[in-house]
């Protein structure tokens, strides 16, 4: 009953900011996120049906490990999050939409209650959000549809572990589960790229230190060759993405422009199978990335997500202990956002700073 009156508390609250043409969206809203909870049931009740495969078992088990080690060795909530399971029998929880304009690199935003302002605008079914896509497409803007295999309710509902993600390895299941608990400790509204970098940084940290802790052999190198094509891979997105942004603020013009863009997506197009081929022998995990044609919307959210972590771990460095740093980013969240993000950025040797935060700091600075 409690998560009931929740959701609709939540649906009159979109009633009152929502006008008629955002009704539509926020009704499957509040509908996806009411199935989700009604889907969910406590992992121990999972873990004593006898029906129950024992290869799920046995993964479920092992967030009820995770999860203890996130509230004991992390400080991550110690609440109801992830100690249900749901079943949804499909490949995401839900679809994100991110638009950017054809000559711009900066992602266009949408406004929600509670959340604020974000980058994305997410669906739960497929075909809904592909059908936005087509309309955004249609008014010039480029467009990515992502399957998302988790989010946080920012602690509004206890957010439960999905079939969308249970069957990832061990240290990847670790990873999201840090991640989105992270989302619970701190949140600046409108700051995107604050709170998913800041999220990246703990999963980070959680999955080394939880690795020390449980990991073996195997498991270091396999996770150890997970981070290093994840890294190559951002290194390539981070190289294309600048070489998009300085032909986009040239002076050359528009036509010029778009056939460099042209250009510039078949090169990142080539080097990519030359990485995938060469350097990681043929691993193909990335494919799915290219499955539509790419656009300035697949490049921008690289920096959602990762150009203030380097921040982040200077920050944790700094502070010397999880407790503290979680103080200081709660207190950094309630400064103006060029201000924090500028914090962030001087904390990290420009020697050292990649330049996607040199990028950062530079646009922040002017």
């Amino acid at each position: 009953m409690k998560i009931k009156w929740r959701i609709v508390i939540f649906a009159g609250l979109v009633a009152l900011v929502a006008g008629c043409t955002q009704l539509g969206y926020y009704v499957q809203a509040v509908q996806g996120q009411y199935s989700l909870m009604s889907d969910a049931r406590p992992i121990d009740n999972w873990l004593a049906d006898p029906n129950v495969d024992a290869k799920l078992k046995g993964r479920l088990a092992k967030v009820q490990e995770i999860r203890r080690f996130a509230a004991e060795e992390l400080g991550l909530p110690d609440n109801d999050s992830y100690k249900n399971y749901a079943d949804l029998k499909r490949s995401h929880v839900l679809w994100n939409v991110v638009a950017t304009p054809e000559l711009s690199m900066k992602p266009t935003q949408w406004c929600f209650p509670i959340a604020g302002c974000v980058n994305y605008r997410g669906y739960y079914n497929k075909a809904e959000a592909q059908a936005f896509a087509v309309a955004l497409r249609r008014d010039g803007y480029d467009v990515q549809v992502a399957g998302v295999p988790a989010y946080s309710t920012l602690g509004w509902f206890s957010d439960p572990v999905l079939s969308t993600f249970i069957q990832y390895p061990d240290a990847e299941l670790a990873r999201l589960v840090f991640h989105e608990l992270a989302h619970q400790i701190v949140y600046a509204k409108d700051d995107s790229k604050f709170n998913e970098s800041f999220a990246v940084a703990v999963e980070e940290v959680g999955v080394e230190r939880w690795m020390a802790k449980y990991g073996d052999e195997k498991m270091r190198m396999s996770y150890a060759a997970y981070e290093g094509r994840k890294k190559d891979f951002l290194a390539l997105l981070v190289k294309y993405r600048n070489q998009l942004e300085v032909n986009y603020a040239s002076q050359i013009g528009k036509a010029e422009k778009r056939q460099r863009k042209v250009e510039i997506f078949q090169s990142l197009k080539d080097e990519y199978l030359v990485l995938k081929e060469v350097t990681w022998g043929g691993y193909a995990g990335y494919d799915r990335w290219f499955a539509e044609p790419l656009s300035n919307a697949h490049l921008s959210s690289v920096a959602t997500y990762h150009d203030l972590v380097p921040g982040f771990r200077a920050l944790l460095a700094q502070q010397g202990s999880l407790s503290g740093f979680y103080r200081k980013v709660r207190s950094l969240s309630t400064l103006e956002k060029n201000t924090r993000h500028a914090q962030l950025v001087q904390l990290v040797a420009p020697a050292v700073m990649p330049q996607t935060a040199q990028t950062s700091a530079a646009s922040v600075q002017r």
